[in-house]
């Protein structure tokens, strides 16, 4: 009986020092202030257009900057809302640190083709079909697309063909130019070739694209790359080649 009873204390001093110990340590210290802001800008190696610097002005302007403010009375889903709204933002996730600093974790749109139209149009296009500013300060490579193109036609055909460079390594080097033409049509202005690759409508131009890969390997590499003004690819099954 006397071990039972002695048990018995045993674990109610554990279970004591238990709760005490987790309440000590989750108790934040009296009037604890937001000493720092935490930015983790993700997708830096596709765009480099959000900086630290930014989003503390941005915080500041819309009056919730946590810096210096008890981390109790800083609001987190203020502060996502607010960089949310941002045109160069995709997602944020705001939290705080038990030291009391602000963690920011930014995803940003990516920019997947530059469009400069013949209507005076110049945007972006980001990964996800929508329209950026031209001001985002894209630090990759991105081709870029002229001619005769209407916002329509460029969130619709352009983006998927965008979608399509990004996710092929070899077309996403070698593709420097879009040139979309009166008609519709679409001809590009390769990297590596004194050539335009004619595809027609953008429809199958994976397909399209598959042809000019294989003559580049069979053919270019043989006879030389500057040997052919224009590789037309339009039709099913065939290559059509201009002598230069």
């Amino acid at each position: 009986m006397f071990k039972k009873i002695l048990l018995s204390t045993l674990l109610l001093l554990i279970a004591a020092y238990i709760v005490a110990a987790v309440t000590f340590f989750n108790r934040k210290p009296a009037e604890q202030v937001c000493h720092d802001i935490r930015l983790v800008i993700k997708d830096t190696v596709y765009a480099g257009f959000v900086t630290k610097k930014e989003v503390t002005a941005l915080l500041r302007q819309k009056g919730i900057s946590p810096l210096n403010r008890p981390i109790d009375s800083v609001s987190t889903r203020a502060i996502e809302q607010a960089l949310a709204g941002h045109p160069l933002i995709d997602r944020v996730e705001c939290y705080k640190t038990p030291a009391g600093s602000l963690n920011i974790e930014v995803s940003q749109r990516i920019p997947i083709l530059r469009v400069m139209s013949d209507n005076g149009d110049n945007y972006y296009l980001d990964n996800k079909g929508n329209v950026m500013p031209p001001s985002a300060r894209c630090v990759a490579h991105r081709a870029i697309a002229t001619g005769r193109i209407e916002k329509a036609f460029a969130v619709k055909e352009l983006y998927k063909f965008g979608v399509f460079l990004q996710r092929d390594p070899f077309w996403d080097a070698q593709v420097e130019q879009i040139h979309v033409l009166a008609d519709g049509t679409v001809e590009l202005v390769p990297r590596v070739g004194n050539h335009l690759i004619y595809l027609g409508r953008l429809d199958n131009f994976e397909s399209k694209l598959r042809r000019v890969k294989a003559f580049y390997e069979k053919a270019l590499n043989r006879v030389g790359w500057n040997k052919y003004s224009r590789i037309n690819v339009e039709f099913d099954n065939q290559i059509i080649c201009t002598k230069r």
